[in-house]
């Protein structure tokens, strides 16, 4: 069975929609709902993507028996091991959802990193110091080798890898959306609860929340730290998605700029605006990177260039005349309880996070 380009096209949009979508959500919660302007977003997506990078390689070698240096024979040891996964599928599955948890528990601890700053500064002095942190994944993924292999970057082994070729990505793009939905449903269930009205009361008047007893910086550390979790989740998966990792492809414009344009398209502290928004940009981008060796000769100057500049148009026209995005905030109704039981629920799983 081979695979019309239309319908790669769509799978590879869709794979790249839910792993944005899960960046984007965790953006919101902190930006949208808490007011904190995380511009140093990419600084958790790439703890997450090296995890998937350096961690579940050395685990299936050490399991395999397989011998060598990870990074210096990367791709020899890699082929080997996508070998043995085709007959150790459960493992592969295992070391597959390990790796994503040990992902979020580095990305919980970025976060927890990057919340100092928030608990002191606040506006332009805070989005510039996230700024500055989110630079830092980039310098250290070039300049330490043995992470993900400096400038050349790794492969990482497919844990669906006794799939034929051509189910590989559909596959992966289904459980990419699935993961994706979970997350969606996790943060409605949190902005829908009475943490999603403190988060909103710390981001408009601080003072005014505190005089109600709430602590402020505890919110704000905390919500980065789960916000965080999750980017690192998503850029773990993305790593897997592609089959590999390079420290290059986590930059500033791609995994920081462009999720706040998605939220800002879709509208603030609105998780229906951040799916539509976000869609609107991924299918954007396909379409222009799929169609622009088409315009060469029309433009008149690099076409690589191009999305980059029609991206920057939408940006600007989305804050000069619908700066609010697509979907307006609303007040949103709390969740409705129908018994003590699953009352008790809920409340037993954001305290897990929040107290």
């Amino acid at each position: 069975m081979v695979l019309e380009s239309e319908t790669i096209f769509i799978i590879d949009l869709l794979a790249i929609f839910a792993i944005y979508v899960i960046v984007n959500i965790s953006l919101n919660m902190e930006f949208g709902y808490t007011g904190i302007p995380n511009f140093g977003k990419v600084l958790a997506v790439g703890a997450g993507a090296f995890v998937a990078a350096a961690i579940p390689g050395r685990i299936f070698a050490n399991i395999a028996g397989i011998e060598g240096d990870y990074i210096t024979n990367n791709l020899l040891i890699v082929s080997q091991i996508n070998l043995w996964l085709v007959d150790n599928v459960g493992i592969g599955f295992v070391v597959f959802f390990l790796t994503l948890g040990v992902a979020a528990g580095v990305g919980g601890g970025v976060g927890l990193l990057t919340s100092y700053p928030a608990i002191r500064l606040r506006g332009d002095y805070l989005a510039i110091t996230l700024l500055a942190f989110g630079e830092s994944i980039r310098i250290i993924g070039n300049n330490y080798t043995p992470l993900v292999g400096g400038t050349l970057g790794v492969q990482i082994p497919d844990p669906l890898s006794f799939l034929p070729n051509e189910l590989r990505f559909p596959v992966a793009t289904i459980g990419l959306v699935a993961i994706a939905a979970i997350v969606y449903v996790y943060s409605e269930k949190m902005v829908r609860s009475p943490l999603g009205r403190m988060l909103r009361a710390v981001r408009d008047n601080e003072m005014a929340a505190e005089a109600l007893g709430k602590n402020s910086n505890h919110i704000r550390i905390k919500i980065i730290m789960v916000s965080a979790a999750l980017a690192a989740i998503g850029g773990a998966l993305y790593a897997f998605y592609v089959g590999g990792t390079i420290a290059f492809a986590y930059d500033r414009a791609s995994w920081t700029f462009w999720p706040f344009l998605m939220i800002l398209i879709g509208g603030l502290a609105n998780n229906k605006g951040v799916l539509i928004g976000t869609l609107i940009f991924v299918t954007l981008r396909k379409f222009i990177i799929f169609f622009k060796d088409s315009l060469e000769g029309f433009v008149p100057f690099d076409v690589v260039w191009l999305d980059f500049l029609l991206l920057g148009v939408i940006l600007l026209v989305i804050l000069l005349y619908r700066p609010q995005g697509i979907f307006v905030e609303k007040p949103t109704p709390t969740i409705s309880h129908k018994g003590e039981d699953n009352q008790w629920n809920i409340k037993k799983m954001f305290n897990f996070f929040f107290k």
